[in-house]
């Protein structure tokens, strides 16, 4: 597995700097103002994008997918860290929280530099280090939507992708690898947002059109209500 470059080297990449906010992320006690992140976590196959699509779509949301984010910088030309996140992707291993972390900071800033507040976080933290990282040096997080789905059912849906979406870790042997990882290393996050009271689970083996009839429920029970709704 290739090693993380240190500090300095990190700190030098331009896509890993985070540029001053002119307003504050956080602003302590006031409602107005206050950046609202949401996680969302799942087993590979459980349904995530599909959701996170429909909650953008409804509630406003800026969808940040620390897959995506880390796909797009190893493909950036002169990255140096492109090799070390291909390869960690590649062995479904789950890349160093200090690069996955300054890539959503720095996605956050630009979004807020134009107004936007809210965030729904997909795919992350993944590993307890970067769920006490994130909420220290970012933010934290209003509660997590986690997408629960035995493993059966996630193999067959994800074989049945393979056949048609050309991705290299839709076959058996990356399956095993990708469910064994978010068993080991991000249950144990999801746990230690349960016990603090901020998961909200979902079943995931209904329809897509069940599963966000139970997330839209379970957003309105927390105050978070579609754009244009108000609470009362």
């Amino acid at each position: 597995m290739p090693a993380l470059p240190d500090k300095s080297d990190l700190q030098a990449n331009p896509a890993l700097k985070a540029p001053k906010r002119s307003q504050p992320l956080f602003r302590p006690g006031t409602g107005q103002g206050e950046a609202l992140v949401i996680f969302v976590l799942g087993g590979p196959g459980s349904g995530k994008g599909t959701q996170c699509h429909n909650i953008v779509r409804d509630y406003g949301f800026r969808h940040l997918s620390a897959g995506d984010l880390l796909r797009e910088e190893q493909d950036r030309p002169g990255s140096e860290f492109g090799d070390m996140i291909k390869t960690y992707i590649k062995e479904g291993q789950i890349v160093p929280m200090e690069v996955t972390i300054q890539l959503l900071e720095n996605a956050m800033n630009s979004t807020i530099e134009s107004g936007g507040r809210k965030f729904l976080i997909d795919g992350f933290p993944r590993k307890m280090d970067q769920a006490i990282a994130f909420e220290e040096k970012v933010i934290p997080s209003k509660f997590t939507v986690f997408f629960d789905c035995p493993e059966e059912t996630l193999r067959e849906r994800l074989l049945n992708r393979g056949k048609t979406s050309g991705r290299a870790d839709d076959n058996e042997e990356s399956i095993k690898k990708r469910f064994r990882t978010f068993i080991e290393t991000s249950m144990p996050v999801v746990e230690k947002f349960e016990s603090e009271g901020k998961v909200v689970k979902i079943d995931a083996t209904k329809s897509p059109e069940g599963v966000y009839e139970d997330v839209r429920a379970e957003f309105k029970k927390r105050g978070v209500l579609p754009v244009g709704e108000s609470g009362k």
